[in-house]
């Protein structure tokens, strides 16, 4: 990692397991006078936002944002204070990094329409020109799926000529497929696990399903990094939870030992289930 200290994290599964011997992970820290400057800006830009929410108040200088109706003041509003004023003053002037329109699939690569702003990115003119070929890191397309050309294009096509597009049910009723359990065997053969459950993703999958697996009387382990679906469904579930340092694999040991050990709080008595819950990819 260069000059930069590195906070060395030591993993290793025992027992026949995925890796045969010890892996080492490193993660770069921030160098403080990086910390420093970025809070220093962020001090500085807040300092001016509020000078100039003074001044919007008197009508000195005009403010662009969307507001609410004096009639609709006793309503809850939409946004907290610091949201709003965040947005007012420090995101509008980084705006033209984000919400950028593509005119391509958002594959690896994509296309960006050009645009400029003549009002500190109040408002955006097209200008009818692109940027060819940027590299996509704000996409969920792991698996290349959302590309138009190539291996999984050509395979989603052969495969909706046999199957259709869809099933039009749950898997519970008429809607399970033999490709389904294939997957899920060939997904359990990779983790080295007994079987292995497939979901089609979205929010309500991870928070929705999880009080279906445990209740109270269980403990539910969860890595501290888990998207807030799963720490959603986690609290609904009832269940005790646990957090465990991000992909520390001798943290988690450290809880499981505990959890068996001295089963559930004041009554000792042994947990109903444990489930440990980790994300395959973390954005």
């Amino acid at each position: 990692s260069g000059d930069f200290p590195t906070e060395q994290v030591h993993a290793a599964l025992h027992h026949g397991g995925l890796y045969n011997r010890p892996f080492l992970e490193s993660f770069e820290e921030t160098p403080m006078l990086v910390a420093v400057l970025t809070y220093m800006g962020y001090g500085i830009l807040t300092v001016f936002g509020y000078l100039r929410d003074f001044l919007r108040h008197w009508k000195i200088e005009r403010c662009h944002i969307a507001r609410e109706k004096e009639e609709q003041k006793d309503f809850v509003p939409l946004y907290q204070d610091f949201e709003n004023f965040y947005t007012r003053n420090l995101y509008m002037r980084i705006r033209d990094n984000w919400n950028r329109p593509i005119c391509s699939v958002p594959g690896a690569k994509m296309d960006l329409v050009d645009r400029v702003s003549h009002d500190y990115n109040w408002t955006f003119e097209y200008t009818g020109r692109t940027v060819k070929a940027v590299i996509n890191l704000g996409s969920y397309n792991y698996l290349g799926f959302a590309e138009n050309t190539g291996r999984c294009a050509d395979a989603a096509a052969e495969v909706s000529m046999v199957y259709g597009v869809g099933v039009a049910s749950t898997r519970q009723e008429i809607g399970n497929l033999d490709i389904h359990e294939e997957m899920e065997n060939l997904l359990a053969r990779f983790l080295g696990v007994e079987s292995a459950m497939a979901f089609g993703m979205g929010f309500a999958t991870n928070s929705m399903n999880i009080p279906a697996l445990t209740g109270k009387g269980c403990l539910i382990l969860s890595d501290e990094l888990n998207h807030a679906s799963l720490v959603l469904g986690a609290r609904l579930s009832g269940s005790t939870i646990r957090v465990f340092k991000h992909n520390n694999m001798q943290s988690l040991e450290k809880l499981l030992r505990e959890a068996i050990v001295h089963g559930q709080p004041r009554t000792h008595r042994p947990w109903k289930k444990i489930l440990i819950m980790v994300e395959g990819i973390y954005r």
